[in-house]
């Protein structure tokens, strides 16, 4: 029913229009490349690689066509000549055989085995090697069953051979003088051993059955002990254990195969007695959901056997069905022409009596409905269609009355779900009445909007898409004319499903039904219209669904007050909050095209459910009066009519007493609270903006203290409510401050105006974090006249915010919360070059500002969360950008020059380091300052040269995400000295980092930079005094000092200082060397100390008199009290001795390299030290001295 292709992601876009092309195949594109994986299998099958390689291809490229197999049906009797070749051939080996079965069952999978079956040669011929080869096979052997499976059902096919079975055994007794069993028996006992085995080959052997058994000389001679045997076995069996069920599901399928293939005559004088049998087992009770359904399966074919095979002459026949005249039609007037039911009672030969096992059948297959899975379900819903259809008229509307009670509110979901796909079956096959569409209609509406709340979830989206199908095959089995009185529910309702339903298989299984309706019906209102809004892509997008695609339906008069009541009644007390917010977000946007309706109706319904007891109908109700007033009053704006046009006194009165009404009750503590807060803080701002005429009012007080309220108990509420109830206060503070807050010479009452803000800027340093959040987004979203006078104090107060204070270090929250308010009052207030420090940002305050801001770009602080302190570098960053736009569009002249090169060279520093999200968004704000136009940001350091590295173009499609765009770009400031420094600091974290894809591109980007300077010696200079610049500024900051050393080891290793071997005593490797073992003094950090190992072993390769130190250095960490340490001394000292050979008197190399090799390094200290001695020795270097430990 639903259309083909992927289902994206709730939320996901879609192209309009955009097909899948998934799994759109035209043809058997690699028959050819099967036919050689078939025709090398003999070359393949002994190596156990060459097999399995090829049976994943082979089932790679079946797999393709599991949606389109008939695609294959040209293909298949070639494929399977070919394999069978190899069956038959003699010479195949057992192995060679079993992969050619298993290529076969691939095809079986895939086509399925029914339309393989008559493929099979089925000659006189085949029987005895068949059988031969069966009886060669392991019932039990896991690794063959493929093989087993092909060949039951290759015998199944051959067994229809015209010829009694008798003269295929010609003389009984063998040469041995001993009986062989005759060929009839051969056959029966294979199936009867492969009928109780637990593979697949059991399928294959109940198919057996059913082609066997109703052989006439099998039927004759063997069906009723064959049967006596299959009931004998049932009645033994218990599904309780695992051998029972095997056999019990082996069984049941040979029954449910043999009354289905079997002829009415020959199986019906057992029927009874199988029924009787099923009944005992009592399937019904078993656990086993395989064992219910085939019981299902077995009961409606017993059903079918004692009804005679013919067709109700009473059933409803639609006659042609030609989509083309439906749409060709669809203009015109439906002729109201009610089609003549062939009467039943004209068929008086046709009576008969319907025997009474009919009335068991019809009882289980109902009580199957109500299983509690839907492959259950599925098959009775099928069983009561089939048998239906042979019932006489008053019995099958019997069944329809009975069917009907499964609709009842006392039945669980299951008999909702079984219940829709019965009618639909009935349906499909005209067996439902036009007399009875009025008994059914109501139903399966209620059907279409069926949702049960349990526990913490909901139940009823079976039922919801169930009941579409429903409606889609009414579609198809009803003239136009007996639907039109029920057209306008059903589209109603079929809308509705379409875009407000919460499930996407829901709304796409809605729109499907709809379309078959306008297609096959042609009477739905506007169907083609909305059609092409609510396609089966469209309807994907649940934001989209409810926000724009029910706005344009509800265009339509026909569906405005369905959809408005729906949202009303059903979705505002949703038991999910996403939903209950995008409902009432759809009655804002739909308000205009019904307003009468929603003031006069709609708004009295909701104001009473506001204060309700319901706590989820109580938080859609306060939601949606804010959503429909604050809607109601633009269009009264529009309209250029008072604000209170569509609002009566109680109306008014009524939106007031909710918040009273709230509090009285205490309904803002506790989990509700969590709720109920946002809610009416939401209200709250959607009034302030109607502008309601409450100016003076008492409400006002109380609508101030609860946000107050909210924003000081952030603490006290969970950590997911937390954010959602600060924004929603924060929201509803500027909107309210700006409506009821200013007089009439847009000014603030002086003594409100100071309690409010003194009282604000005392609560920032309360000792809660959360606190101290919120009342900073609080003052961010202050309006300017409420700022005016005391803007310095506004900034003193988040200042101190975001100073890192030892008892507050952890309050990474807040500091973000501070540096975006700072920014957020900054844009309130404005500038003015010369303006007072008071009520501008001026000359006096701008450098205090700036300086606020920078100091958080600086904050690395980590806890348990991780780098929190990178919240706090991202908001600054924003926050830079937007102080500096502002200067720059207002009075430029206010940023001076080293402010700018401070942010342009922190940003880079940012740009270049190792957390990709952070990397992105320092990326994009350095871009937006560099690319600025309106008009250029001024004093930014080698705007030229930055403007040829970050091409205009590029701002847009540059992924900074991506380590392997961002690095190459960013290293090329390091040729620029205003950013050499920050670059480096930033590439020193991302070079030494742990994260391998940012370590690599990082590493790369460096090294490529270090060749291009290798030929100038002062850039090389440079590079290396920024270097040693940044250890030095860095020493014992584990945060750059660890990933630094790491990036040092690797730049030796690289070769990047090579040009300073040349050179005696060269400043750069001794000031390195000495700021290394400055870093590891005293360390414990064993990160840190093996980086350090690998700088000493690359600083051997200068000459000088800092070699010797470097070797009593390694030689002193070769007796480090940690074993790991002293191993990976011995280690790297080894391979440095390797690779720089002649730094050591080549006589004692091979000596002191066994030393090094042979030692246990991890072995106890007096051990190892005299080992390291003898290095010292052999290499005239000093002996290290133990430092006795002085007494306390």
């Amino acid at each position: 029913m639903d259309g083909v292709g992927p289902e994206p992601e709730e939320g996901e876009e879609r192209e309009p229009g955009a097909v899948s092309e998934k799994n759109i195949l035209d043809s058997f594109a690699e028959s050819r490349e099967v036919a050689e994986l078939i025709g090398n299998l003999r070359g393949v099958f002994e190596e156990l690689v060459t097999r399995e390689m090829a049976v994943e291809r082979f089932i790679g490229i079946m797999d393709k066509y599991q949606e389109q197999p008939h695609l294959l049906d040209r293909h298949l009797e070639g494929m399977m000549n070919s394999l069978l070749d190899i069956v038959r051939d003699s010479a195949s080996p057992p192995p060679l055989v079993h992969l050619a079965f298993k290529f076969l069952y691939i095809i079986t999978k895939v086509r399925g085995y029914k339309r393989f079956l008559p493929l099979f040669p089925h000659e006189v011929r085949d029987l005895q090697p068949v059988l031969d080869m069966l009886a060669k096979q392991n019932p039990r052997d896991p690794e063959t069953w493929e093989t087993r499976y092909m060949l039951l059902l290759w015998l199944s096919m051959i067994c229809l051979i015209p010829f009694d079975l008798a003269r295929f055994d010609g003389n009984l007794v063998s040469m041995e003088g001993q009986a062989r069993q005759p060929t009839m028996d051969r056959i029966l006992e294979i199936a009867k051993c492969y009928l109780v085995v637990s593979d697949k080959a059991r399928d294959a052997a109940a198919v057996l059955v059913s082609k066997f058994i109703v052989r006439p000389d099998v039927r004759q001679s063997r069906m009723a002990d064959f049967l006596d045997w299959v009931l004998s076995m049932l009645s033994k069996s218990s599904s309780q254990t695992m051998e029972g069920t095997v056999i019990l599901n082996g069984m049941l399928q040979a029954l449910a195969q043999l009354f289905k293939h079997g002829k009415r005559e020959d199986c019906l004088p057992y029927a009874a007695t199988v029924l009787e049998c099923l009944d005992n087992c009592k399937l019904s009770e078993s656990n086993q959901m395989v064992l219910r359904k085939l019981g299902m399966k077995l009961v409606q074919r017993l059903g079918l056997t004692f009804v005679k095979p013919k067709v109700a002459k009473w059933r409803y026949q639609r006659g042609c069905r030609s989509l083309a005249a439906n749409l060709q039609a669809q203009g015109a007037a439906v002729q109201i022409q009610k089609r003549e039911v062939a009467s039943a009672e004209a068929d008086d030969d046709e009576e008969y009596d319907i025997p009474g096992e009919i009335e068991n059948v019809v009882e289980q297959l109902l009580v199957g409905l109500k299983d509690k899975d839907t492959i259950v379900r599925w098959s009775a819903a099928k069983g009561i269609g089939r048998i239906t259809g042979r019932l006489p008229k008053e019995l099958a509307d019997d069944v329809i009355g009975s069917l009907l009670d499964c609709f009842s509110f006392q039945e669980t979901d299951n008999a909702w779900h079984g219940g829709c796909l019965a009618l639909a079956e009935l349906g499909r096959r005209g067996l439902l009445l036009p007399s009875r569409i009025s008994d059914v209609v109501p139903v399966m509406l209620k059907a279409l909007t069926y949702d049960e709340k349990r526990g913490a979830c909901s139940v009823g989206s079976n039922v919801r898409d169930a009941a579409c199908y429903v409606c889609w095959a009414f579609a198809r089995a009803y003239e136009p004319a007996e639907l039109i009185p029920f057209i306008n529910p059903i589209s109603s309702a079929l809308v509705i499903a379409a875009v407000f339903d919460r499930d996407v298989n829901c709304r796409r299984a809605a729109s499907a039904a709809f379309q078959e309706n306008v297609g096959r019906q042609g009477t739905f209102p506007h169907g083609i219209d909305i059609l092409t809004a609510a396609d089966y892509f469209a309807v994907g997008n649940r934001v989209n669904c409810y926000l724009t695609i029910s706005v344009y339906i509800a265009g339509f008069p026909e569906y405005t007050q369905p959809m408005i009541d729906h949202l009303v009644n059903m979705k505002i007390n949703h038991w999910d909050s996403v939903i209950r917010e995008l409902s009432t977000k759809a009655l804002h946007n739909i308000t205009p095209r019904a307003p009468e309706y929603m003031a006069n109706v709609v708004l009295p319904r909701l104001l009473p459910l506001s204060v309700g007891s319901d706590l989820h109908t109580r938080h859609g109700a306060i939601l949606a009066c804010a959503e429909i007033t604050h809607a109601l009053c633009k269009l009264a704006q529009e309209n250029n009519s008072s604000v209170m046009y569509y609002f009566s006194e109680k109306s008014l009165e009524g939106l007031k007493q909710i918040h009273q009404e709230l509090c009285s009750r205490q309904l803002y503590r506790g989990l509700g609270g969590e709720l109920m807060r946002p809610a009416v803080c939401t209200l709250i701002e959607k009034l302030s903006l109607s502008k309601m005429p409450f100016r003076g009012d008492p409400i006002i007080g109380g609508w101030q203290w609860l946000i107050n309220d909210s924003l000081r108990h952030l603490t006290l509420v969970s950590s997911a409510a937390r954010q959602h109830i600060k924004e929603s206060a924060v929201s509803a503070l500027a909107a309210l401050c700006n409506e009821f807050y200013i007089n009439e010479r847009g000014e603030a009452d002086p003594a409100l105006q100071d309690e409010l803000v003194t009282q604000y800027v005392s609560e920032l340093q309360n000792a809660e974090e959360m606190i101290r959040c919120g009342f900073s987004r609080a003052l961010g979203a202050l309006p300017r006249f409420l700022l005016k006078g005391k803007l310095q104090q506004v900034l003193e107060g988040l200042k101190t915010v975001t100073v890192i204070s030892p008892e507050d270090v952890s309050f990474a929250e807040s500091r973000r919360d501070a540096l975006i308010a700072i920014a957020k009052v900054c844009q309130t207030v404005g500038v003015k070059g010369d303006g007072c420090q008071q009520e501008y940002v001026c000359r006096d305050n701008v450098d205090q500002i700036y300086a606020t801001l920078l100091t958080g770009v600086t904050d690395y602080t980590t806890d348990s969360r991780g780098d929190v302190g990178g919240w706090v570098r991202e908001a600054a960053m924003t926050s830079l950008m937007e102080v500096t736009l502002l200067l720059v569009q207002n009075e430029a002249e206010l940023i001076n020059a080293n402010i700018c090169k401070q942010i342009m060279c922190w940003l880079a520093q940012q740009s270049a380091e190792k957390i990709d999200k952070f990397r992105a968004h320092a990326g994009s704000v350095f871009l937006t300052l560099l690319h600025f136009d309106h008009p250029p940001v001024p004093h930014i350091p080698h705007r030229e040269e930055l403007e040829r590295i970050f091409p205009r173009s590029e701002k847009e499609t540059l992924n900074w995400n991506a380590a392997s765009e961002a690095f190459p770009r960013i290293t090329q400031l390091l040729g620029l000295p205003a950013y050499q420094y920050y670059v480096l600091l930033g590439l020193s974290v991302s070079v030494g980092g742990l994260t391998e894809t940012t370590l690599r591109y990082s590493a790369q980007s460096l090294f490529d930079y270090m060749k291009k300077i290798q030929s100038d010696p002062s850039a090389l200079e440079s590079f290396c005094e920024t270097l040693l610049k940044v250890f030095e500024d860095n020493l014992r900051n584990d945060r750059v000092s660890v990933p630094l050393l790491t990036m040092l080891d690797q730049m030796l290793a690289n070769g990047c200082f090579d040009m300073f071997t040349e050179q005696e005593n060269h400043p750069f490797p001794v000031k390195l060397f000495t700021l290394c073992k400055e870093e590891i003094k005293r360390s414990k950090d064993i990160r840190k100390l093996r980086s350090s190992i690998g700088v000493f072993c690359g600083l051997i390769q200068f000459q000088g008199d800092m070699r010797e130190k470097v070797f009593f250095q390694l030689f002193l960490l070769l007796c480090h009290p940690f074993p790991v340490i002293r191993k990976t001394t011995a280690s790297q000292v080894y391979e440095m001795l390797l690779t720089y050979g002649d730094v050591v008197d080549p006589a004692i190399v091979e000596q002191a390299m066994t030393i090094l090799s042979d030692t246990n390094w991890e072995a106890e200290l007096p051990v190892v030290r005299e080992r390291r001695n003898c290095l010292c020795d052999l290499m005239k270097v000093p002996r290290p001295q133990l430092v006795p430990k002085s007494s306390a």
